[in-house]
This record gives structure tokens, C-alpha cells and sequence, in this order.
């Protein structure tokens, strides 16, 4: 099941404080800024490289193409009071889970960590997640990024056993959360 994808129809999920919908063009300063805040673990090709790429003329040809994620299948996390964009969250076809067992993806900038942004905006997907069928949901993290982890265990996600080791970039757990149990973050 392709779970979330821009190129079908488009959705748009809200909470209280949020609208997760798909990316704008104008919105492309928004990953760009995210590309060059990432943490210096995170592995090399996410990261901008030495010759500035990409570029925020490349992110806006994604976001235009729909050629890479986020705007495949990641959803544009907006405040609602302000309108301004945050970040990311949705589903993708990711290496932990299978086509019916999407993986969760998500992404904040710096400066509005702390807010409990990225669990509701987990929230939100879970929810959809589980109105369109899907029983399992998976997450893919890095051992050391904490904050992550912890939004994670709120929404529901535990341990799967499976690691993956990376002595340069930090071991990847493989979390799950089992969608049929109940609302997401009551597991």
C-alpha cells in the first residue's frame, strides 16, 4: 500500500496547532534550512556537501518534480496561528517496514524544538495511518538522537530487536508500533 504520496490526491491532516499538507515551492527554504542544520552524524548525503548542494534552486525543483523526498511522500508540518512551515512528518516506504507497513518520518527545525510539535504532528499521521488500513507502522532512528527516541516511546513506538550497526554514523534501532492496539501513544 503506498500509503502517502503527493502525486495522488492531496492530504491534508490538522490538529489543534497544525496542518500537515503537501509541499509548496515557496516552501523550499524551509528543507533547505533543515538540510544545513542537520546533525554532523547524520551520514554525508543528507547533508548539504562542500560544494553547497543542494541548493535551495535544487530543493525547489524537488518540491516542483515530486522527484525526491520530502515532497514524494512527506507532508509540509505548518503552524496554524502563524502559517509559518516547521518542518516535516508522513510515511514512506522506508527500508525497516514493508508496502503495508510504512515507515514514519519526521523532521523539525531547531528552533521550534521543544514544543511538542513532532508529537502531534506523529500523532496526526498515526491516526491517518490507522483510518487507512495499516496495522503496523515502523521508525527508523539513530541511537544517539535522543529527542527522536522520545517522541517516539510517546507515540506508541517500542523496540522491534532489530540494530543496525554503524560505528560512524550510530547504531540505527528499528522501532514498531502496532496500530490495531489503540490510538497512537496509548500502546
Amino acid at each position: 500500500m503506498g500509503v502517502l504520496s503527493a502525486r495522488g490526491p492531496a492530504i491534508v491532516l490538522e490538529t489543534d496547532r497544525l496542518r500537515l499538507r503537501p509541499w509548496r515551492v515557496e516552501d523550499a527554504p524551509v528543507q533547505r534550512e533543515l538540510w544545513a542544520e542537520r546533525d554532523p552524524r547524520v551520514p554525508e548525503h543528507r547533508r548539504i556537501d562542500a560544494a553547497g548542494r543542494p541548493t535551495l534552486e535544487d530543493v525547489e525543483a524537488w518540491v516542483r518534480d515530486g522527484a525526491r523526498p520530502p515532497a514524494r511522500g512527506l507532508l509540509a508540518v505548518e503552524v496554524v496561528a502563524t502559517g509559518e512551515v516547521v518542518g516535516y512528518c508522513g510515511l514512506i516506504d522506508g527500508d525497516a517496514g514493508t508496502g503495508d507497513e510504512p515507515e514514519l518520518a519526521f523532521e523539525l527545525l531547531r528552533r521550534t524544538w521543544g514544543r511538542g510539535y513532532a508529537t502531534e504532528a506523529a500523532r496526526a499521521v498515526l491516526g491517518w495511518a490507522r483510518e487507512s488500513g495499516c496495522a503496523r507502522v515502523w521508525a527508523t532512528v539513530r541511537d544517539w538522537n535522543t529527542a527522536s527516541r522520545r517522541v517516539l516511546a510517546k507515540v506508541g513506538f517500542v523496540a522491534s530487536g532489530r540494530v543496525e550497526a554503524d560505528a560512524v554514523h550510530g547504531d540505527s534501532l528499528h522501532l514498531v508500533t502496532d496500530l490495531t492496539a489503540g490510538p497512537a501513544g496509548t500502546v
